[in-house]
């Protein structure tokens, strides 16, 4: 009975470590584009989200991997301000910064998202590549969540910085039927694209909603690179060949957007953002996640690369 379970097992781990690798080959074909200016660029970024150690030691391993730079919250302690930039020119890293408003209140949450999202793009520390904004709230009316995307254009005008607002629940582009609204109503408001929020929201892989998916593509400047499904924002682990179907779905939507800068000539910033707990799924009781994050965003940074440079 050992023998037969020892040959069973053996045998399912040949067989999904075939499926695995024929998955990644896939994927990792790189795309041939008849339109390509040399002008195109392709920048893909680490998150700090579940490191715990210093940003000195982040930056380093961030580096060691091989990433063009890091996408970070702007920070309003200075001390921690002035570590992160000592850290980012002893590395020579690039930069991009997340800014946002908490407050329930609108005139309060305006103001904080100004006074952060001023501060970023103002800084004479180290220009970012871009700013990506948390904007607004799902429950504010569209009007007071317009003040904010008004805001920044005027800011992008002043300070030359590229500043796009992601599609994350919670915020005013939450959802894709949404988002349409404020994309058709607003013809110069730019993206962050993070559709797996969109997958989540919807309960679907957005099939029956393409209409607002190429709207989206048309639109977006910066990308998430994390796989949503239409249980979750976050696969497992997209290397497994359960969730096929979810990565081909979210390479599909990123090939589109890829092809638009690789004929405009335009340079697309990528954030590699499979989070840890509770965002990566775990062990009940032990909270052991059942993958490895910073692994997993390594993987994507090698893939987006293969597939797109």
């Amino acid at each position: 009975m050992l023998f037969n379970r020892r040959n069973f097992l053996q045998t399912t781990t040949s067989a999904t470590t075939a499926l695995l690798l024929a998955s990644l080959d896939v994927f990792a074909t790189p795309q041939k584009s008849n339109q390509m200016n040399k002008g195109f660029q392709l920048k893909v970024l680490a998150t700090n989200w579940g490191f715990e150690g210093s940003i000195d030691a982040y930056c380093a391993k961030v580096k060691q991997e091989g990433y063009d730079g890091i996408e970070i919250w702007w920070p309003n302690v200075q001390k921690e301000a002035a570590d992160l930039f000592v850290a980012l020119k002893k590395h020579n890293l690039e930069v991009g910064f997340l800014t946002a408003g908490y407050q329930t209140n609108y005139a309060e949450h305006f103001v904080s998202f100004k006074q952060m999202t001023t501060a970023a793009a103002n800084n004479k520390n180290q220009l970012p590549l871009y700013i990506n904004c948390h904007s607004g709230k799902d429950y504010f009316t569209y009007e007071e969540n317009k003040t904010l995307i008004d805001f920044t254009f005027e800011l992008a005008k002043e300070t030359g910085i590229k500043i796009c607002h992601e599609t994350h629940r919670s915020r005013m582009l939450f959802a894709a039927p949404v988002a349409k609204k404020f994309m058709q109503q607003i013809p110069e408001l730019r993206i962050t694209l993070d559709i797996s929020h969109w997958c989540n929201v919807s309960e679907s892989l957005l099939a029956d909603q393409q209409e607002t998916v190429n709207l989206a593509i048309e639109r977006t400047d910066h990308l998430h690179a994390r796989i949503g499904h239409a249980e979750g924002p976050q696969v497992s682990d997209p290397r497994a060949p359960e969730w096929e179907d979810a990565v081909k779905a979210h390479f599909e939507w990123w090939d589109a957007i890829v092809a638009i800068k690789k004929q405009k000539g335009e340079t697309l910033t990528v954030l590699t953002e499979f989070g840890p707990p509770d965002y990566m799924p775990t062990i009940p009781y032990t909270r052991q996640p059942l993958a490895d994050q910073w692994a997993i965003n390594v993987y994507m940074m090698h893939l987006l690369r293969k597939r797109y440079l």
